[in-house]
């Protein structure tokens, strides 16, 4: 229980001090760090509004884009604020044809120009193109280009579907199954990167950055793992001491009890023939005087005693006895059989007059 209540202890610690440090997804090995956070992952802090990401169930890194959906992040240049996507269900031309980045900080890089057609099933063009399957049916075929002559053929044999601006990896040339680039001006992190720092939230600003010691927040949070793990070792100690006195205490008890059951099971069990033979024993003279206290009858056969007869005495209460009689009766108890005391237990100092 109270390495539990140690560890919430430290957790709300680190929450607290929102502690960033570089993540990833599990299945890609893309560092996930500010201005970008993993949501339920990290702080609100250790990322930018509008750069959430989220990890797909197969383990990769997700940037959400609406109205057009998720894309999978397949590479983050932090320098030069740049970010590579692509569609995870592998028809990125459909999410070109939606691509709307008004509500995002990103913007299109090396922007081309592509101009969707839908022709009949049966036409073939002129110059051979690969038609976009995952758009098409049995029924008509989808292509697309940004071929002015292409385009020219297009336009008098098929139906304008949409012109779009295709963010491309380059200015030249591209095919709309190349990633999109985008890249975002704000927060301008790239200088911080640039002089190998790293980018943070400050303190007292809701939106405001600054550069940092790309080791700070780390240091920080080694800091924090050392003391948990130096206050939970003292913890530790503690109750291994605590542990050890228990145990003493419980064995002087154990020895104290089995002392006792020791007792306990002697006086049930008997004694053995040494100690039986070794209390003291005389014969009766004429007179059958007996110590007290004691009388002329054997409490144990109820006979009376008769000159001549061997009698037997208990040490530490004088009661007597037909010598066979106690034989056999602290054989089978160890006991008196007039007081009930042990024989095993010590006579008082003062015996009473």
């Amino acid at each position: 229980m109270i390495l539990l209540l140690l560890f919430f202890s430290f957790f709300n610690l680190a929450t607290t001090s929102e502690l960033c440090f570089d993540s990833h997804c599990t299945g890609d090995y893309q560092t996930i760090r500010f201005p970008f956070r993993i949501v339920n992952g990290q702080p609100k802090s250790c990322g930018y509004p509008g750069f959430d990401l989220s990890c797909h169930p197969t383990g990769e890194t997700l940037l959400h884009l609406p109205p057009s959906g998720d894309f999978i992040v397949q590479n983050i240049d932090y320098m030069h604020q740049e970010i590579r996507i692509n569609d995870p269900d592998n028809c990125l031309p459909k999410k070109i044809l939606s691509l709307n980045l008004s509500g995002s900080p990103f913007v299109k890089k090396n922007s081309q120009s592509f101009a969707f057609y839908n022709c009949s099933s049966s036409y073939m063009p002129y110059w051979y193109i690969d038609p976009i399957y995952c758009l098409s049916s049995l029924s008509y075929t989808v292509y697309a280009s940004s071929s002015p002559l292409l385009i020219n053929m297009f336009e008098s044999n098929c139906v304008m579907i949409k012109t779009v601006s295709v963010p491309s990896l380059s200015s030249y040339s591209s095919k709309l199954w190349d990633d999109l680039l985008l890249k975002w001006k704000n927060p301008d992190c790239g200088r911080c990167e640039s002089i190998g720092q790293r980018c943070e939230l400050k303190s007292n600003s809701s939106n405001g950055i600054q550069c940092t010691n790309s080791q700070g927040r780390s240091r920080v949070g080694a800091n924090v793992v050392s003391i948990a793990m130096g206050v939970v070792a003292a913890v530790i100690c503690f109750l291994g001491l605590l542990c050890c006195l228990c145990f003493k205490i419980n064995f002087r008890r154990t020895r104290s009890n089995s002392s006792n059951i020791a007792h306990w099971i002697v006086s049930s069990q008997g004694l053995n023939g040494l100690t039986i033979d070794s209390y003291p024993k005389f014969v009766l003279d004429e007179s059958l005087s007996l110590p007290k206290p004691n009388n002329n009858v054997c409490p144990i056969c109820l006979a009376q005693y008769r000159p001549k007869e061997i009698v037997k005495s208990i040490p530490n209460c004088q009661h007597c006895f037909h010598e066979c009689c106690i034989d056999e009766w602290l054989r089978l108890k160890a006991s008196c059989p007039v007081c009930r005391k042990s024989p095993l237990e010590a006579p008082p100092s003062n015996p009473p007059a």
